[in-house]
């Protein structure tokens, strides 16, 4: 551990730290997107193809999804996250200044329950149950909902959509200073963990910029839900090899927490291609949305923990060094390329393509509650035996291995370049790759 600590960098997704200078609202519409849009009472066109929705740029259905990653086969055997309850840690939008506001703020905040019920229409899925814990966030308007929230439930539900739904809610001020984001950090988690058997963090902050002291009670938290085999879905960051800055300071090159946290599985970001007709899988690359030299754009979180050494099941990986390396595994994050994400803010319906680092963390969250429902138990931890199948024989059938793309990205000096090149099996750009779960998920249940 690093006697010194830096000024570290929140994030989710080059998008979401654009937007989250307006405390965190942000916009479905995405740059290069087109959305379809209606009015409450109108119900937007649904696709015409298993794979994308009409209208919309890059908007895959959920059930390309699930052919993509191999989920329709489990669902179509009634494996589909009955029994499990996922939570997903998010932050409150702003409160409405007056009560002759109308019951949304423009289109950037909703209501959590309308935005599933609309998702839920569109695609023809089961409602499900949502709790919200706002022990944190204050309980003035629970059900008030970000389309970040929005897009993290949306995702959890389209891949295990019999699954109890659980949101802990964050502060509004959680950016407010660094105090407040890693206090609210370790409390957010804290409640994220309890009261449930799968824990989606889509939500990181640069090693650095922890204390000692919040590292050991990080961890903590952490030994406590494996204890009670609690497993612990994190992003790896969306920043390539960096942290960048959020409260001053110098962007360095090193992973964030929680997801370096060996107790963690620390999801990774990729492109995905499906065929617009099927939905079946087609390519995988690592994501990188940077534009030019002087600008984060949005990578894969990647590489060495400086905190943490190499954990046990990270022993023999090529390419891993004496430090816990990160990320484990992988799914798409790609804003121009995602699941169809339905947003029912400000008196309109839109659709846009699911993006940024929460996407891929909640879908791994609802693979855990998949396997848990096979395996007719909470696997808890489940990094070991994600290393066991990875490095075995059934590698190759039971995740995509990504091999093309990388996570570095560019910054000017002193900062300079950052990342990590994929290669054929574990690499620090997506890790061993994205799930076929119809292989996976009885693997890890056995």
């Amino acid at each position: 551990m690093r006697a010194s600590m830096q000024p570290g960098r929140l994030t989710r997704s080059r998008q979401t730290r654009l937007l989250a200078v307006a405390l965190l609202l942000s916009v479905v519409s995405v740059a290069g997107c087109t959305g379809s849009s209606s009015t409450t009472a109108a119900r937007p066109a649904v696709a015409t193809t298993p794979g994308v929705v009409d209208g919309c740029q890059g908007c895959y259905t959920p059930q390309a999804f699930r052919v993509a990653y191999g989920i329709q086969p489990l669902l179509d055997r009634g494996i589909d996250g009955r029994g499990e309850t996922v939570t997903v840690l998010d932050v409150a939008p702003p409160p409405r200044a007056t009560t002759t506001q109308p019951p949304a703020q423009g289109p950037n905040v909703g209501d959590i329950r309308q935005d599933l019920a609309a998702f839920d229409s569109m695609f023809r899925l089961p409602a499900a149950p949502i709790r919200v814990v706002t022990t944190l966030a204050g309980a003035g308007s629970p059900w008030q909902a970000s389309a970040q929230e929005a897009q993290d439930i949306e995702m959890v539900h389209a891949v295990a959509p019999a699954a109890t739904l659980r949101v802990v809610l964050l502060p509004v001020d959680f950016l407010a200073s660094a105090a407040t984001a890693t206090a609210d950090m370790i409390a957010g988690l804290r409640l994220a963990v309890s009261g449930t058997d799968v824990a989606s963090i889509g939500w990181d902050l640069g090693e650095h910029f922890f204390t000692r002291a919040q590292v050991a009670q990080m961890h903590s938290i952490l030994l406590g839900a494996e204890a009670h085999h609690v497993t612990v879905v994190a992003t790896s960051g969306g920043n390539g090899g960096f942290s960048d800055t959020w409260f001053g300071g110098t962007p360095v090159a090193e992973v964030s927490l929680p997801g370096s946290d060996p107790l963690v599985l620390a999801v990774g970001c990729t492109t995905l291609m499906v065929n617009s007709y099927t939905g079946t899988y087609v390519s995988e690359t690592v994501w990188n949305g940077q534009a030019g030299p002087s600008e984060f754009a949005g990578a894969s979180g990647g590489g060495f923990s400086h905190l943490y050494a190499r954990p046990a099941y990270q022993d023999g990986v090529p390419g891993i060094s004496a430090m816990r390396g990160v990320p484990d595994v992988a799914g798409d994050a790609d804003p121009q390329a995602g699941l169809s994400i339905v947003f029912a803010g400000g008196g309109q319906t839109s659709v846009n393509p699911d993006q940024g680092t929460g996407a891929p963390t909640a879908l791994w969250a609802g693979l855990m509650a998949l396997t848990d429902q096979y395996a007719h138990h909470d696997l808890g931890f489940v990094s070991p035996a994600i290393y066991r199948i990875a490095r075995g024989a059934s590698y190759h059938t039971a995740f995509h291995d990504i091999t093309t793309g990388s996570n570095k990205q560019t910054l000017p000096y002193p900062a300079g370049t950052a990342g990590y090149q994929a290669r054929p099996g574990w690499d620090p750009a997506t890790g061993w790759g994205s799930p076929d779960a119809q292989v996976l998920v009885p693997l890890l249940a056995a």
